[in-house]
């Protein structure tokens, strides 16, 4: 069932309940999420985007109990991934001429994906298109978060159609975000952030500027996942704009593996040193093989030191530790330290390859990671205290020294 947004524009789109994980199994949606598809009616009639290809026969047949499709005068693709473009196939069966604008990246992308010569019309930024009283302003979004990603600005109702920037892995009947928990929106929006926009953060800055530098009234930003944003829309962009300039917020994260608990004993004295010097650090502990990793990797997108810990097995590190390590290196964060810490019984190389991996991360090493041949004793757990006394002597006086 389509809900009405404006006068003109109506949501057509798909809200899914039931998934749980997003791009294969790489992103966790605790709320599900919704595939936004936009219809705009004037002299000319546009659908902007469609939904993933389990829905598309679904998305398909209620179009149809809302327009005659031979009524549509253009589609617009803003994003070629298949989670907007999978009722595609399905739809350009029923109106096989109908064109389809979008940037020269995405006639690669479909073309790529469907293997089918649409009617496609390529479009670069400032190219409009006159839907009567009203026009559709196009606006390249390069790598935002793939090379084929547009906007589009729809004169008259002030709306920024922004694609997969602005929006959340997050499902609601309500549809709009005064309508909605707005911590749960608040923490969905910056895990999506977090978790994929971060590789292109100069990207983002730029084309937030390039937005804004363009002064036009923006009444409602209408993503492509999640809720649109129509109270105080610009709200998100200015979170944006924080968000990908090097963020970090008062906070400590520590993330571990371990296999017989002395690793988390080294956690733990980290944590407690810590605390001694300021009860008012925010400090976060996961053991990442019991805690979701997107999550953990929101944690210390907001932290300004990661502590990073694993036990050594088969000369190197646990596997959840690895394949985190993995994910923080893609994404690119900066402007953050970090320090290693573990324990072994034997060769003990997983705080040298720790703090290698960190330092490919991005990571500006604090000191030498932490040591141990088994089982840590008392005055080494008090040796890890005072090392963690130390970081957060460091943060205060960075915090004073801020001020």
């Amino acid at each position: 069932m389509a809900t009405q947004i404006t006068d003109h524009v109506s949501w057509v789109g798909k809200t899914d309940w039931e998934i749980r994980t997003f791009h294969g199994n790489e992103y966790t949606t605790h709320h599900g999420t919704s595939y936004n598809a936009y219809l705009i009616r004037d002299e000319k009639t546009v659908l902007i985007d469609s939904v993933w290809n389990p829905y598309a026969e679904e998305f398909v047949e209620k179009l149809k109990k809302e327009i005659d499709l031979n009524e549509i005068d253009y589609i617009v693709m803003n994003h070629g991934e298949p989670d907007h473009s999978g009722a595609l196939p399905y739809l350009m069966r029923e109106i096989p001429d109908t064109p389809i604008y979008c940037t020269g990246n995405g006639v690669k992308s479909l073309r790529g994906q469907y293997h089918q010569d649409w009617n496609f019309v390529p479009v670069k930024s400032g190219d409009t298109l006159d839907l009567g009283s009203r026009q559709l302003v196009f606006v390249e979004a390069r790598m935002l978060h793939w090379p084929d990603s547009m906007f589009n600005y729809l004169t008259e109702d002030n709306i920024l159609f922004s694609n997969d920037a602005f929006g959340q892995h997050y499902c609601s009947e309500q549809l709009f975000n005064d309508r909605v928990d707005p911590c749960e929106l608040e923490k969905e929006a910056i895990k999506y952030y977090a978790n994929i926009l971060t590789p292109f953060n100069k990207l983002v800055d730029k084309k937030i500027t390039e937005l804004l530098d363009m002064n036009l009234p923006v009444d409602m930003i209408c993503p492509s996942h999640g809720v649109i944003w129509r109270d105080n829309p610009l709200q998100i962009v200015e979170a944006y704009r924080e968000w990908a300039n090097d963020y970090q917020e008062d906070q400590v994260t520590i993330v571990y593996d371990t296999m017989y608990g002395n690793t988390r004993l080294l956690a733990e004295a980290l944590r407690d040193g810590m605390k001694e010097i300021d009860p008012g650090l925010r400090i976060k502990i996961f053991r990442i093989s019991q805690a979701d990793q997107n999550d953990v990797l929101t944690e210390v997108f907001r932290s300004k030191v990661l502590l990073a810990g694993s036990c050594t097995i088969n000369n190197g590190i646990l596997a959840e530790m690895a394949g985190f390590l993995e994910e923080l290196e893609g994404l690119k964060y900066k402007n953050k330290k970090a320090l290693s810490f573990g324990s072994s019984g034997w060769s003990g190389e997983a705080t040298q390859i720790l703090d290698e991996r960190l330092q490919k991360a991005g990571f500006e090493l604090l000191d030498e990671g932490i040591k141990v041949l088994w089982t840590p004793d008392t005055d080494f757990l008090e040796k890890t205290r005072e090392q963690g006394r130390a970081i957060a002597r460091q943060l205060a006086d960075e915090s004073a020294t801020a001020q």
